[in-house]
C-alpha cells in the first residue's frame, strides 16, 4: 500500500510540482490549500505525513501542527518554510512538527527527508526490548519513558533520540551520527535543531527527577550514563 501523504500549501506552483514528483515515487497524494482543509483533511483520514507549508491563509501551518498535536496526533510533519532565521524554525520544531526545509528546496532533498520520517514510524517485526538505564526505563514497544515511578511524557522525535542514547549508553555520539540516525542526514555545522532536542528532553528530565542525564562533550556530541 502506498503511503499517504497530506501535502498543504497556498502556491499552486509549488503545490503542483510537489503532487508531481510525489505522484512519480508512488506516494498517494491528498492536496489542500489552506490550514483549515488541512484540518478537516487530517482529522477525516489516516496519512502517513504530511507536509505544512507555514504560511496559509486562516490556520497557518504552525496552528495546524499545534492542534493536531493537542488532539494527539502523532503523524509526522514536515514544515516548509520560507523563514530562514533559527528563531522562526525553532517555532516550528517548537509546533511538533518533526523537520522542517527552507524554500527554495530541493526535491530530491524533502523526497530523502520524507522517507526519513516514514522510516521512523514503520512498525518493527519483532519487539523491541525494554532498555533500563539506572532508574530510567525504555520501552520502545509501547514508545512509554519512565523515571523511577514518574511516567515522562516525549514527543516521537524526543523519544526516538532518548532511544538512541540510551541505547548506545556510556558511548559518546558525534552530531553527524545523531543526525543520520534521527533525521536520516545531515543538517550542517549551523544548524541547532539537534541542541533543540536536547534542551527539550532535559528539561522534562530535569522535571521527573533525572537531573544531568544526558551529558555533552564540547565540540563532539552527546552520551547518557547511569549516576
Amino acid at each position: 500500500m502506498p503511503p499517504r501523504v497530506l501535502l498543504a500549501d497556498d502556491d499552486r506552483a509549488i503545490r503542483e510540482s510537489l503532487l508531481r514528483a510525489l505522484e512519480l515515487e508512488s506516494y498517494e497524494v491528498t492536496e489542500v490549500t489552506d490550514g483549515v482543509a488541512a484540518l478537516a483533511a487530517a482529522r477525516r483520514d489516516r496519512f502517513d505525513v504530511l507536509i505544512l507549508d507555514v504560511m496559509m491563509p486562516g490556520v497557518d501551518g504552525l496552528g495546524v501542527c499545534r492542534v493536531l498535536r493537542a488532539d494527539g496526533d502523532p503523524t509526522p510533519i514536515l514544515m516548509l518554510t520560507a523563514r530562514v532565521e533559527p528563531p522562526d524554525r525553532v517555532a516550528g520544531l517548537d509546533a511538533g512538527a518533526d523537520d522542517y526545509l527552507v524554500k527554495p528546496f530541493d526535491l530530491d532533498e524533502l523526497l530523502a527527508r520524507l522517507r526519513a520520517l516514514l522510516r521512523r514510524t514503520s512498525p518493527d517485526a519483532a519487539a523491541p526490548r525494554v532498555l533500563r538505564l539506572g532508574a530510567l526505563t525504555v520501552d520502545p514497544a509501547a514508545r512509554r519513558v519512565r523515571w523511577q515511578d514518574v511516567e515522562v511524557d516525549l514527543s516521537k522525535t524526543e523519544f526516538d533520540l532518548l532511544e538512541l542514547l540510551v541505547r548506545n549508553a556510556g558511548i559518546v555520539l558525534d552530531r553527524a551520527t545523531i543526525y543520520q540516525r534521527i533525521w536520516g542526514y545531515e543538517f550542517g555545522s549551523d544548524s541547532k535543531n539537534l541542541a533543540v532536542y536536547i534542551g527539550y528532553l532535559r528539561r522534562k528530565l530535569d522535571k521527573a527527577g533525572a537531573t544531568e542525564l544526558i551529558r555533552t562533550v564540547r565540540g563532539v556530541g552527546y552520551s547518557v550514563q547511569a549516576s
